[in-house]
């Protein structure tokens, strides 16, 4: 996927300076004495690709060679590492609540369910913080950043849980988990649109495609 992706901007940047140089060369011909305007040229006076900004900053300008190189430029930015950061919070949460399923839950199909939950999530754990170390992502578990993840558990939640137990603990947890992945998604779609790493963006599509079917799951048990 991460080929996949580089090739895909490579070929349309590549196409966008073939189509700045061809709207150069027409407006080369259009009956002023053949010169050429000097808009629309990079800093190496060949044709320029116009590259849309990061929310908030102009576009820039770049020569077909700036662009080309732009386009294998997947650097984590703060909304990847944020991203991870929390996720790996948010899903560590999710052990907390499947690891009481052996001992309170009343139904086989949901302690399977949370068995599974667990069996995905925890190497997704170990893969985002090897990224981490990887990337100087820095610390996990600020306060700060638990307040802005969808779908967490409130202390009194996970205590309400803990004290249940059969068909009831089988009703809060279903509740509970499935507000915990609607969660997940949502914040996995968010850094689809603001991180830039490819990396980031797998995981990130990992965590929408595998939660987003055990949302279902859950519903038919509920």
């Amino acid at each position: 996927m991460s080929h996949r992706r580089t090739s895909l901007r490579t070929a349309s940047l590549t196409i966008a300076a073939a189509t700045a140089a061809l709207a150069l060369a027409l407006a080369g011909c259009d009956g002023r004495g053949g010169e050429r305007a000097d808009t629309g040229k990079g800093k190496d006076g060949g044709p320029a690709v116009i590259a849309p900004g990061a929310p908030g900053e102009p576009a820039r300008t770049l020569s077909a060679d700036e662009a080309a190189k732009a386009g294998d430029d997947d650097s984590p930015n703060s909304a990847d590492r944020a991203y991870v950061r929390m996720m790996i919070e948010h899903h560590r949460q999710a052990l907390v609540m499947t690891a009481l399923a052996p001992d309170r839950a009343g139904s086989g199909k949901l302690r399977r369910l949370a068995e599974r939950i667990a069996s995905g999530q925890q190497p997704e754990i170990d893969a985002m913080e090897g990224w981490l170390k990887t990337n100087g992502g820095g610390r996990t578990g600020g306060h700060e950043e638990h307040g802005a993840m969808p779908g967490m558990a409130t202390p009194e939640q996970l205590d309400a849980l803990r004290a249940a137990k059969g068909a009831d603990f089988d009703r809060l947890f279903l509740k509970l988990m499935i507000a915990h992945h609607r969660g997940a998604v949502t914040m996995a779609t968010d850094v689809l649109g603001k991180g830039n790493n490819v990396r980031v963006e797998e995981m990130a599509g990992d965590v929408i495609a595998q939660q987003s079917s055990e949302i279902l799951r859950m519903r038919g048990l509920a």
